[in-house]
């Protein structure tokens, strides 16, 4: 609403009822590729945000009773209390149990296997919004030109002066499509920046995770 009324400003007041989506469609068919890529920023958006706020859960309480259980050899019921939480700390932590009596540096290096799959699963998808929030923009850029030059060649044409109308509706109808790119590249730059940093965090709890597991093993029986 904010970008109809911006453009109806410049224009006469009979023309101030343009709506949204009369805009896109004057914005050709550049908008076509730029809508799309802003459904798919924010399905992607939410998606990630669902699955990282799972996988950030507190290991604290998790770790306290995993400790608990292996100091008293209960190697089965950690193995179902591993089970019962879907984060990637918890899978980390059933591999290393799993290993148990094994050699410690084939058990750390199992957890370590198991982490990288973890974060791969977490950055699943995040290429893509950061390809979005690059590739939105310069959409956007592109059908300003094509915008321009078909408002330049529509000048050309014409005979005797060319009317202020003529050339306002070309260079706003050009502009739309900038507008729009930039819009959708910024949620999406955004979005991805807010996404990578709550990853991070996820990894420093797995990271630091894997750290007390290792020496809970190491501590005196």
């Amino acid at each position: 609403m904010i970008l109809a009324q911006i453009v109806a400003g410049s224009q006469p007041q009979a023309d101030q009822s343009v709506s949204v989506i009369e805009l896109a469609l004057a914005g050709g068919p550049l908008m076509i590729p730029i809508v799309l890529s802003s459904f798919v920023a924010i399905y992607i958006f939410v998606e990630r945000l669902r699955t990282v706020n799972k996988a950030n859960e507190s290991p604290d309480a998790f770790m306290g009773k995993i400790k608990e259980l292996v100091l008293k050899g209960d190697i089965t019921s950690a193995k179902m209390l591993c089970n019962q939480h879907d984060t990637p700390v918890a899978r980390m932590i059933e591999k290393g149990v799993a290993r148990i009596g094994s050699p410690l540096k084939n058990i750390e290096a199992s957890i370590v296997n198991v982490g990288k799959i973890e974060l791969f699963k977490l950055e699943k998808n995040l290429s893509v919004l950061a390809t979005v929030a690059g590739a939105a923009p310069m959409m956007g850029f592109l059908g300003t030109v094509i915008g321009m030059v078909q408002a330049f060649i529509s000048i050309a044409q014409e005979e005797g002066s060319v009317s202020p109308k003529l050339l306002a509706d070309g260079i706003y109808t050009a502009m739309i499509t900038t507008v729009a790119g930039l819009l959708v590249g910024i949620i999406a730059y955004l979005g991805y920046n807010y996404l990578v940093t709550r990853v991070s965090k996820v990894v420093h709890k797995m990271e630091y995770s894997a750290i007390e597991f290792i020496d809970l093993l190491q501590e005196p029986r």
